[in-house]
């Protein structure tokens, strides 16, 4: 059996191809494995459990369809969709992960991390994520009417979009010192996460013992997606020339 990860799908109108493609993958692929983590952003923005959007009420039937052949769904917010709550996760089947999670995948102790926390180097960024995940704010937020709330989402988001056109690409990637602290801290050989819409995979060391960071895509271009088993990973993405990379490291 199989452990699938994705992230950063973005989901929501106006995305009618890659919603076809993750239902296909949903109804197909993901019936293979014996678990999928979603780590983030797997919606352009959720603005409360009790205000669905239709792309979002199709993603969390076909989630719960999949959950009730035996997979097992996990599911790490992201800084779009971080308002995602106990209804979402009923409704689907997710069970909703702390950001960030360790987990024993296959003898390797890996980290799970949407990405966002990693990005250090993008102060301004830091500031406004942690501003938005205080309780009072959420409380406030969630207290309001949907239609305000959907029109704040879309301002905040033209904010994001506008503050990403301004930064350089370095500023906006996770930070190595930060990463390897995120390892250390949770005694991990492996990091996963994604964010940053940069598929790729890194080697490292740290104290002189190996370590991964595996950064999942975006589906923009075609699906990505993560595989994992005993015997080794596969990496599907359109942007990632060697797929198949072997996941074991030495102790």
């Amino acid at each position: 059996m199989a452990t699938f990860f994705i992230s950063d799908l973005h989901l929501g109108s106006g995305k009618t191809e890659i919603q076809s493609q993750v239902l296909e993958f949903l109804s197909q692929e993901a019936l293979h494995g014996e678990e999928l983590y979603i780590l983030g952003d797997l919606f352009d923005y959720w603005i409360g459990d009790d205000a669905p959007t239709t792309e979002g009420l199709a993603i969390t039937q076909a989630l719960r369809r999949l959950s009730d052949t035996g997979v097992n769904l996990y599911f790490i917010p992201g800084n779009r969709d971080f308002l995602v709550g106990r209804a979402f996760a009923q409704a689907s089947g997710c069970r909703i992960l702390p950001d960030p999670t360790l987990i024993d995948l296959y003898g390797v102790p890996t980290l799970l991390t949407h990405g966002d926390m990693l990005c250090t180097d993008d102060v301004a960024y830091q500031r406004a994520r942690a501003r938005l995940r205080r309780p009072l704010f959420l409380r406030t937020y969630l207290a309001l009417p949907k239609s305000w709330r959907g029109a704040i989402a879309r301002h905040l988001r033209r904010q994001s979009q506008a503050h990403t056109q301004q930064q350089s690409l370095t500023i906006m990637d996770a930070n190595q010192a930060a990463v390897e602290a995120a390892l250390q801290a949770h005694g991990a050989k492996r990091i996963i996460h994604g964010h940053t819409h940069r598929p790729a995979v890194h080697y490292f060391s740290v104290d002189s013992h190996p370590k991964q960071r595996i950064v999942l895509g975006d589906w923009d271009r075609g699906k990505s997606i993560l595989t994992c088993t005993g015997e080794g990973f596969h990496f599907l993405d359109p942007q990632i020339p060697k797929p198949r990379f072997n996941h074991l490291l030495t102790a």
